[in-house]
């Protein structure tokens, strides 16, 4: 047999989705943070455990684990942004042989519940529209920060055609001027370096950017799924100058009209049929003009769908 030659690549581990919830308690009013966190460390120094079972260079993963907790007792959520650097930093600086990572953070919305017309002071109900996610990635002496939602769904029931495609013998499609346009939205923002160094308003950023970009879906007559992506991905830039760009993916949630005529009945656009799969998935990034590409901002990071 030939003699084979392997070597270790591109590597990173850590503790997977570590549920942190923060409560408030300095009033009567209570205030609450849900995350679910992840961090990764990457370092030359880390091959030795892959290459020959050493640990003395492996910041254990439960390690990891109890850091999170105890951060969020000693230094609290502001923003899951402004969370996430703080663990960044803290590995970084604490163990020499840690060059960077990836750490993530999902966050979980809830509202206060309504008694009597009056927001409770410690009852909440979770909140349905979409999960916010952010990510710190720390690389090459670099660190990059992005902001994002996920599970986004939204749909309009006009102001959507879909026409002009090539056709040929396997088209069956139809064209149509009015359609039900439905998808859940994948978006994440990479912010500015020079941004995140002076200081961003991550959580008001956040409610503004998801904000018009429900805005912009419900408001662009779309020519394409892939035209309402721009305008969204056009919209949030304009809004905030802190953003560089914005990467989506978009499944298209397909409705098909239901042939109604065996039963004697016509259907203007009335009743669907709801298909969950196959679907079409579209998937593009909208970029400030002049703002310098940051690939390393985006390694590693979970397929969007």
């Amino acid at each position: 047999m030939t003699e084979v030659s392997v070597s270790l690549g591109a590597n990173k581990y850590g503790k997977a989705e570590n549920r942190v919830v923060r409560v408030v308690r300095d009033s009567a009013r209570h205030e609450i943070v849900d995350l679910n966190v992840t961090s990764q460390l990457r370092g030359a120094a880390l091959a030795s455990a892959y290459l020959t079972g050493d640990n003395s260079m492996v910041v254990a993963t439960d390690t990891q684990k109890n850091t999170v907790f105890a951060f969020a007792k000693e230094h609290g959520i502001r923003s899951p942004e402004e969370f996430l650097l703080s663990l960044a930093d803290h590995f970084t600086s604490s163990f020499d042989w840690i060059e960077g990572g990836l750490f993530q953070a999902e966050q979980y919305a809830w509202e206060r519940i309504l008694v009597d017309g009056v927001p409770h002071d410690h009852s909440f109900v979770r909140q349905g529209q979409g999960t916010r996610l952010a990510t710190v990635q720390s690389i090459d002496g670099s660190v990059h920060v992005t902001g994002g939602v996920k599970d986004l769904t939204v749909l309009k029931t006009t102001g959507s055609e879909f026409a002009g495609f090539p056709r040929d013998r396997y088209t069956t499609l139809v064209e149509t001027d009015d359609r039900i346009m439905a998808t859940s939205v994948t978006g994440r923002w990479r912010f500015l370096p020079e941004a995140v160094e002076a200081g961003i308003d991550y959580d008001g950023l956040y409610a503004e950017v998801t904000e018009v970009l429900l805005a912009t879906f419900a408001s662009v007559h779309s020519l394409a799924l892939q035209q309402t992506l721009f305008e969204m991905g056009r919209a949030a830039i304009e809004a905030r100058p802190e953003i560089a760009e914005v990467r989506f993916a978009m499944p298209n949630k397909h409705h098909f009209v239901v042939d109604l005529s065996s039963f004697g009945l016509e259907n203007p656009n009335e009743v669907f049929f709801a298909a969950d799969r196959p679907y079409g998935l579209i998937e593009g990034t909208v970029t400030r003009d002049g703002a310098a590409p940051a690939p390393d901002a985006w390694l590693d990071l979970p397929a969007f769908v």
